[in-house]
């Protein structure tokens, strides 16, 4: 898993690059970003499988905030991402959501 931060020199975004293993996903057939940018629509970022058997997305997302989100593997499992820069809890179950800081 990684989380990768490219920032903009001409406006105040980043290009936030979420990739999960091939080892993470497990066997999942699709994958999916889900979080505080886009509502926590599962089906609004999928990530596209990579040759190596990972799957990746990039999404830009204003500097300067914090972004909770997770990954939704098929569509039923959610999973965290072990490269967060941190975690809170999501207030379900004792559950914990990834955040990106920005």
């Amino acid at each position: 898993m990684a989380v990768a931060k490219q920032f903009l020199k001409s406006k105040p975004l980043a290009k936030v690059t979420f990739e999960l293993s091939a080892e993470a996903v497990n066997g999942a057939k699709t994958v999916a970003l889900a979080g505080e940018f886009n509502g926590w629509d599962a089906s609004a970022a999928a990530l596209k499988k990579q040759k190596d058997g990972s799957y990746k997305a990039t999404v830009e997302l204003p500097v300067g905030g914090e972004y909770q989100y997770r990954y939704v593997l098929d569509g039923t499992t959610w999973i965290n991402d072990w490269a967060a820069d941190k975690y809170v809890a999501s207030g379900v179950s004792g559950e914990e959501n990834s955040v990106v800081v920005l």
